[in-house]
């Protein structure tokens, strides 16, 4: 039997999703309560990969298992045995040819950002933080020239494992509510720290560093040296992953982080 998990997480004590051998991740976890849910290993596999410090308000999973257990135990069960920064939100049973990673049609970030003079409190590692004024106008603009199918090699970590730097963004939406701007970001599948590293020429255009045509330079140029540094991890949350409606796995309105 094949189950398939929608899983909420704060990834700030996390090094990253993937499983590591000595470090904390989440992976491991959540793999850990399943396994003594199911009294057999159980193998996860997910739609992606977060970063050290990078939060989920729904990544889905898939893993097999011989162990039958009703939907409400996969999910009240396994929660009772995760800490409380990890909560499964959703349990669904799929045919195997179902998989987590590459039966996913999209993927959804978000990044929320604070934008004042002084650093956060309350909300430390919860979200980013920029001290000087920013321009949203002028980076909706340099934003607009991501959209569509491009080589983001620039905008891609030396470490990434990716067999083609080719991507394709559908929407880039960056909303400002008071002192709080609120990026949300959707394409086929994102390299290794791309989404905080478009993140970090936002700032640079929007702190007025660049106009918003260097953008479209940077893209052309298909090289990471000319583009802003890799901006902090903390306000990026995977948002949604979106499957084929076949798969009958819950599709309403994308969780929002505000």
């Amino acid at each position: 039997m094949r189950i398939a998990l929608g899983v909420e997480y704060d990834g700030s004590a996390y090094n990253g999703w993937q499983s590591q051998p000595d470090v904390p991740n989440v992976q491991d976890t959540l793999q850990l309560a399943l396994s003594k849910l199911a009294g057999e290993p159980i193998a996860i596999l997910t739609a992606g990969r977060t970063d050290t410090g990078v939060h989920a308000l729904e990544q889905v999973v898939h893993f097999d298992t011989n162990i039958a257990r009703p939907l409400s135990a996969w999910v009240r069960g396994t929660n009772a045995l995760l800490p409380k920064d990890i909560a499964v939100l959703w349990a669904h049973p799929v045919s195997e040819e179902f998989h987590a990673r590459f039966s996913a049609q999209a993927r959804s970030y978000q990044y929320v950002l604070l934008n004042r003079p002084s650093r956060m409190g309350v909300h430390h590692g919860k979200v980013g933080w920029f001290h000087a004024g920013l321009d949203v106008v002028a980076m909706r603009k340099a934003a607009s020239y991501l959209l569509g199918e491009h080589d983001f090699s620039a905008f891609r970590s030396s470490q990434c494992q990716a067999k083609s730097p080719i991507k394709h963004l559908y929407e880039i939406d960056i909303q400002q509510q008071g002192e709080t701007i609120i990026v949300n970001i959707s394409g086929n599948a994102f390299l290794h720290h791309m989404v905080r590293n478009i993140m970090g020429c936002l700032l640079y255009v929007g702190k007025g560093k660049y106009p918003p045509q260097w953008m479209e330079t940077v893209l052309a140029g298909k090289n990471r040296k000319v583009a802003a540094p890799t901006f902090m991890p903390d306000g990026l949350y995977l948002r949604h992953i979106t499957y084929d409606a076949k798969w009958g796995l819950p599709q309403g309105t994308m969780p929002t982080r505000l």
